[in-house]
């Protein structure tokens, strides 16, 4: 670690792992309601637990993203952070406003405040007082990391990582617009959710895994930067009009269904380059990284991502099939592959490479890092097809043969219970991650030494 600022690093993985955590502990428990559906529904009901899962998911993603940002920024623009002070101030704030957020879900407070309450709209039901709170600390942060790549060295890695999260940030704004017509509302929405994850998250992502790819397979700069910008280019031409998938059947005009089907489909194009760029990298390597674990989730994260959100993504994009799919557990499949394999896995790959040099322990439980990888992405693999079959049987009994929607569930009973076995392991998997980030490697000292000896 050449930069004392990168510590900042530390705290937000730290408290990121902690919601990793708690989301798939709340996520494990929503597939015990799913088999037994009266499991804690009048001490905590099903929205509450889906707006915790949701939610935390989003918190500690950012909180990674933050962190990255603060790891990478440094050793990029060769220069200290502009100020660790306001680095932890806008930790705070976002720790804060996570206690409010939990808070205010679990309990139901304040029920209809403006302010105070929470608002009925889905991955936004932040109160009023917390996205404000989000707000300030976005710009905290982008100030903070603005102000040290203005005064230090600009590289394709920062310009594209900070046209991301400023892009985020901007985004955001449109949580504060909820008009009354339910349409119009869904319009702006989506502007948020699907350019979010489909639009300048990608932008961060690629950022951090070419950062990953340039210290561990020793791959020229110039290299990396061409790959990221096609990439780039391809993950804004395909994600900003591929929006309109969204579109399809919330009352806008007719043309979307084509517009949303043509460019959604592209989206997989910057997945599949990618893909190719981290292999790619790593046969063109010159470096033999002694962090093979960092290197394992850099390159699970491309492949993950591209089969999660290019392939699934795009079985059911087209308004064709939507019509049939959208809404059932096929969504739900997508959905869990997509963000597991390009957000979950690019914030753990980061947080494998950057903890051994933040804790100043090198080397560290590899092994079981790497066990952890393929516990998770095991899981969530299989889980993902156990949803796919569960929304292929709901789509025919519901949609084409006019089935209720109880009587549907009742009928994917097995597949939920697949899914719950299949929660476990990446559950599991994710302690075994956090423990082997988080405890030292103990070393094994011959008989007659003694440790100072050694």
């Amino acid at each position: 670690m050449k930069y004392q600022s990168q510590k900042i690093a530390l705290a937000y993985f730290s408290v990121a792992m902690g919601l990793f955590a708690i989301q798939l502990l709340v996520g494990l428990i929503m597939g015990w309601v799913y088999i037994f559906p009266n499991f804690l529904s009048e001490i905590m009901p099903f929205n509450t637990l889906r707006m915790l899962h949701t939610n935390s998911l989003i918190v500690w993603l950012l909180l990674g993203f933050f962190g990255a940002a603060y790891f990478l920024i440094p050793e990029e623009a060769e220069q200290e952070i502009h100020s660790t002070k306001l680095a932890y101030l806008q930790l705070a704030i976002l720790v804060l406003g996570t206690l409010g957020v939990v808070l205010t879900y679990t309990f139901n407070l304040f029920e209809g405040n403006f302010l105070l309450g929470k608002e009925g709209r889905e991955f936004l039901e932040q109160p009023k007082w917390v996205k404000v709170g989000i707000v300030v600390a976005a710009l905290i942060f982008l100030y903070n990391v603005s102000m040290t790549v203005l005064k230090g060295k600009k590289t394709a890695i920062t310009n594209i990582l900070l046209l991301g999260l400023w892009g985020l940030a901007l985004l955001f704004l449109f949580a504060f617009y909820n008009p009354g017509n339910l349409a119009l509302d869904k319009q702006y929405w989506w502007f948020v959710i699907h350019l979010w994850v489909e639009g300048v998250w990608e932008l961060i992502m690629a950022a951090i895994l070419a950062y990953l790819m340039l210290k561990l397979t020793g791959v020229d700069r110039e290299v990396v930067e061409k790959w990221l910008y096609v990439i780039v280019a391809t993950a804004l031409f395909s994600g900003i009009l591929g929006t309109g998938h969204h579109y399809y059947w919330i009352g806008t005009p007719s043309y979307w269904q084509w517009i949303g089907s043509l460019f959604s489909a592209l989206e997989i194009v910057p997945f599949f380059a990618m893909m190719a760029f981290a292999f790619i990298m790593v046969w063109k390597g010159r470096r033999d990284h002694p962090n093979k674990a960092a290197l394992l989730w850099s390159l699970g994260c491309a492949v993950l991502a591209f089969f999660g959100a290019g392939v699934w993504g795009f079985l059911h994009t087209l308004h064709g099939v939507n019509y049939y799919t959208h809404g059932t557990q096929i969504t739900a499949a997508h959905a869990h592959l997509a963000f597991y394999g390009a957000y979950v896995s690019v914030n753990l790959a980061i947080i494998t490479y950057a903890m051994p040099l933040l804790r100043g322990r090198d080397p560290y439980n590899q092994v079981l890092n790497m066990a952890s990888f393929w516990l998770m992405s095991g899981g969530m693999v299989f889980m993902t097809f156990a949803l796919t079959f569960a929304g292929t049987v709901q789509t025919h009994l519901q949609r084409v043969m006019g089935m209720g929607y109880m009587e549907v569930q009742d009928q994917l009973w097995i597949f939920y219970a697949m899914r719950f076995g299949s929660g476990i392991a990446v559950f599991i998997g994710a302690i075994l991650f956090i423990y082997s980030v988080a405890v030292p490697k103990r070393e094994i000292i011959a008989p007659g030494k003694t440790q100072a000896a050694k």
